[in-house]
């Protein structure tokens, strides 16, 4: 089979795991338990690494809609053939009876697919093909009594199926007829081989009782600014990439996908970035939701543990896990034949001179929301601000790269906003603050930024100090407040980035990236707002977000020959880029 449009995949998730199924009803990729789990259904990396499919038996006039529904992340699709209609609702269960942020507490691992027949009669083929481990075990499927069971590794599974099912060679098959107003309900539960037993649940009522907890969540949202229901679904999908049990948000649900198709840039992004926290922590604050605010905190804080000399990693596991040591699964061809396919991200033991400004920004964007700061975080927050003194150190930049570091600029940005933060923090950190000495070295910090990170002969600051490189990661300079939007040389960085760097309104990272980077496209807005262009601001986001697929979703970059998606999917930083756009151009002056 040729590779599906990352575009084509529809996000489903109970707060804890996630699917992807297409718009042609395969589910091609479902980590059961946790987001960095290994995979059941894994096609979308190979075509032999496992699927389940629930769709019409082919035919040359068939076309599909889909739709979340009742802002849920319960996914509709109706598939129109030339002998009727019929609609497949798809969605991870939820617990029965959870409501608000219990969703993905206590997930029952189960899958859920309703078939309702529409109009005419439709010709309909089931296809479960399950490859537990990532694709690496092909497992014996036992059909009997409406079930197939199947125990492979360390997990079983039992799907249950309205209609016949022939099982041969790891997969089971069959064709059934849907009439209007006919109804076949599948479920496929899962549960680790050696503990607790399968949880079977009606798939009718639990799919219904899951659009009602989905519901129950978003409501908890109040946004009060500026395309109020865009920004509410955006938020939504955010809650859909965190793993509920800690309060972490993974950058995506998936590993491997590439940013340039064939190519071997390549990564699990199935963990949670203190470098995106600072993004994310402020869509949380925009969209009103103090208990999520505090328990991404509390997870950070557990997660970082004691600090030290050393800096804190750049990111970690949904559970607070620290050694993410990568290695390669040769077996599967990887998305559009892009190898390697990764599993865990060597990033983890890199230096990001940034991250310490991610968390101390948004501890002092969400001060008033933390409550009484326990030591754990008063010790976190302080080490993390002695770490902000040692920014002369070369790192690894925020696109995270992978060699000797550098001089960074927008590291040295964020460790001002770090240790700016920390000074005024001060008085709740405790006996160990020191915000005398922190306003000494950010005042030098300033001070190099604006002298030696401007290039005379480019025109504007740039990526790393001594650089001719335009790098839109320093469109983040005056989110730190290190300076303004309207100072005449971020002013002109602005307008370099607007003019050397973006194509077809999308936003490249550097010169010789290929695609836009679709969070860098909504710093670009902020920076106009902030700048006060307004109108054009407000025209490019407009622009940007009608580019997510039709169920709002963003991958990482867009190509902006084709339009076509690339990278991991959904990305949280997109997501809540959009959201902080979307404020911004409400507030421009908000920090």
């Amino acid at each position: 089979m040729s590779d599906v449009p990352i575009a084509d995949y529809g996000l489903l998730s109970d707060c804890a795991s996630a699917a992807l199924v297409d718009r042609n009803g395969s589910i091609d990729w479902w980590c059961p338990g946790r987001f960095d789990a290994p995979s059941v259904f894994g096609r979308l990396l190979d075509p032999g690494a496992g699927h389940w499919s629930l769709r019409p038996v082919a035919g040359p006039d068939r076309r599909t809609e889909r739709a979340y529904v009742d802002g849920s992340l319960v996914l509709r699709t109706v598939h129109h053939t030339g002998g009727g209609s019929v609609a497949v609702t798809d969605g991870l269960l939820a617990d029965p009876g959870v409501r608000g942020h219990d969703l993905g507490q206590n997930s029952p691992m189960a899958l859920a697919r309703v078939v309702e027949g529409l109009t005419g009669t439709v010709r309909m083929s089931c296809e479960y093909v399950p490859r537990p481990d990532l694709g690496l075990i092909v497992p014996y499927l036992h059909c009997a009594g409406g079930q197939v069971r199947t125990s492979a590794g360390p997990l079983s599974l039992t799907l249950r199926s309205p209609v016949p099912l022939d099982c041969a060679r790891g997969r089971a098959y069959g064709e059934f007829d849907v009439a209007a107003g006919q109804v076949f309900a599948f479920d496929l539960a899962s549960a680790p081989a050696y503990g607790q037993p399968i949880r079977h649940l009606d798939a009718v009522s639990a799919l219904a009782d899951t659009v009602e907890a989905w519901r129950s969540v978003r409501e908890l949202h109040r946004y009060d600014g500026r395309y109020a229901e865009l920004v509410r679904h955006h938020a939504l999908v955010v809650q859909g990439l965190t793993y509920r049990p800690s309060g972490a948000v993974v950058a995506a649900v998936t590993t491997s996908l590439p940013e340039r198709l064939g190519g071997t840039d390549n990564y699990d992004y199935r963990y949670a970035w203190l470098r995106d926290f600072f993004h994310t922590m402020r869509a949380l604050w925009v969209t009103a939701c103090p208990t999520e605010t505090g328990r991404l905190f509390e997870w950070a804080a557990r997660s970082a543990g004691r600090t030290g000399d050393e800096p804190v990693p750049i990111m970690y596991g949904v559970a607070g896990e620290r050694n993410l040591s990568e290695y390669s699964l040769d077996h599967l061809r990887g998305y559009a034949d892009s190898r390697p396919v990764r599993i865990g991200n060597e990033a983890w033991r890199q230096r990001q001179q940034d991250v310490p400004g991610q968390v101390l920004l948004c501890a002092y964007l969400v001060r008033d929301r933390l409550g009484e700061i326990s030591q754990e975080l008063q010790a976190m927050l302080v080490g993390l601000a002695e770490q902000a003194t040692h920014w002369r150190e070369p790192d690894a930049g925020m696109w995270e790269e992978r060699g000797p570091g550098r001089q960074h600029l927008a590291s040295k940005a964020l460790s001002w906003g770090a240790l700016d933060s920390a000074v005024r923090l001060a008085p709740i950190l405790g006996p160990r603050a020191d915000p005398e000495r922190w306003a000494a070295v950010r005042d030098e910090i300033q001070a190099t930024v604006l002298r030696d990170g401007w290039n005379e002969r480019v025109g504007a600051y740039t990526g790393v100090i001594g650089s001719d490189q335009l790098d839109a990661a320093v469109l983040v300079l005056p989110f730190t407040g290190i300076v303004r939007a309207t100072d005449p040389r971020m002013r002109a960085t602005i307008e370099a980035i607007a003019t050397r760097l973006t194509t077809d309104g999308l936003v490249r990272r550097w010169p010789d990236e290929s695609a836009g980077f679709v969070a860098c496209t909504f710093w670009l807005v902020e920076c106009l707002a902030m700048a006060g262009e307004m109108d054009r601001a407000a025209a490019l986001f407009e622009r940007t977000a009608a580019r997510a697929n039709d169920l709002g979703l963003f991958a990482e970059q867009i190509d902006p020959r084709t339009g076509a998606q690339l990278g991991n999917t959904p990305l949280a930083l997109s997501h809540v880029a959009l959201i902080g756009a979307a404020w911004r151009l409400t507030k421009p002056s908000f920090l």
